[in-house]
This record gives structure tokens, sequence and C-alpha cells, in this order.
């Protein structure tokens, strides 16, 4: 499993109308420690550019791949090439901001890629891909959209899940609701 986890004290920005700067951490890192949670017992890689989070996720058993300067597509992409280096032939990339997940199984099949949109059907909570695919990250707005194209590419007819303990990531106020 692979998480890649902001610096809590730039986590979610777009909630500061709700929370102020030490809600947003204090939230930031009980959502990324219900991901890690929900991950067990899958060995759990952290991508991270942050020391706090690195040390935060090495308290937590995860291991910490250091990413800096590569922004979320770029975190993971590396992060998948560790998990492929290390023998793993799929690996499970899972957003922190997850806070219905409370487990990961059945997310993922060798050889085929799988992909759990947000509730929106714009972005990619979850993605289960073949370590040696090549598969290229797109994270962003319509970044769902941009995955399922790229599994197409690669010639794999993407396996979609919905879930709705997947789905529900946490972004703007009104998403608060969720943790309520």
């Amino acid at each position: 499993m692979l998480v890649p986890v902001k610096s809590f004290a730039k986590a979610k920005l777009r909630l500061a109308g709700a929370l102020d700067p030490r809600e947003r951490q204090a939230l930031a890192a009980d959502l990324a420690a219900r991901v890690l949670r929900a991950a067990r017992p899958m060995a759990v890689y952290v991508a991270c550019d942050d020391r706090e989070v690195a040390a935060w996720a090495e308290r937590r058993g995860a291991r910490v791949l250091w990413t800096p300067g590569l922004g979320l597509s770029g975190a993971v992409a590396s992060g998948v090439a560790s998990l492929a280096t290390d023998g793993y032939d799929l690996a499970v990339v899972s957003h922190a901001d997850l806070p219905l997940a409370t487990s990961f199984d059945g997310i993922g099949t060798e050889g085929t890629v799988t992909l759990a949109p947000d509730r929106h059907l714009d972005g990619t909570n979850v993605a289960a891909v073949p370590t040696g695919a090549a598969f290229r990250f797109a994270y962003g707005r319509g970044s769902f959209a941009r995955h399922v194209a790229e599994a197409h590419r690669l010639g794999h007819a993407p396996r979609i899940v919905y879930d709705w303990t997947l789905a529900n990531d946490l972004d703007v106020p009104a998403d608060l609701a969720l943790v309520r």
C-alpha cells in the first residue's frame, strides 16, 4: 500500500473557512492514521516530503519514501517504482483523506488496473496498478477520467470499484459532515 501524505501543516487549506490551522493539522494527521489502519495487514509505504510526516509515518510502522519536489503524481510514480524494486507486482495507492475507509481488502488484482473514484466521479481516491505497467498517474481535477484512459492506453480494461467508504474524501467544508 502506498499513501502519499502532504505536510500536515499545509494540508486541507480549502477547509480554512471552517477550521483553524491547528484543527486542520490535527484533522489531516487523524485522516492519514485512519487510512494507514485500514491498510492493515498490507505493508505500508508513505510518500512524503516533510520531516514531521516522515517521523509520524515511521512511528506507525510505515516505510518512508522521501519524494521532495515531485508533486502528487510524481511522488506516486516514484513510490510505485519503489514497490516494484521491493518485489511487489501490484501497488495499491490511496489518498490519505478518506474518513470512512476501514479496509482495502479486495482492492486490486495482479495484472489488472483497479480504480476507485471519488463520490463525484471526478477524482481517483484509490488506484491499484501492476507495478511493471508504467502507469502514468495524473492527479488533480478530472483524474478519474484520465486514469481510465491511461488504463486503456496500456491495454487494460480497468476494473472500477464504487465503494462508499473509499469514495468519500475530505476537501471542502461541506465534507466535514463525514467526520462529525
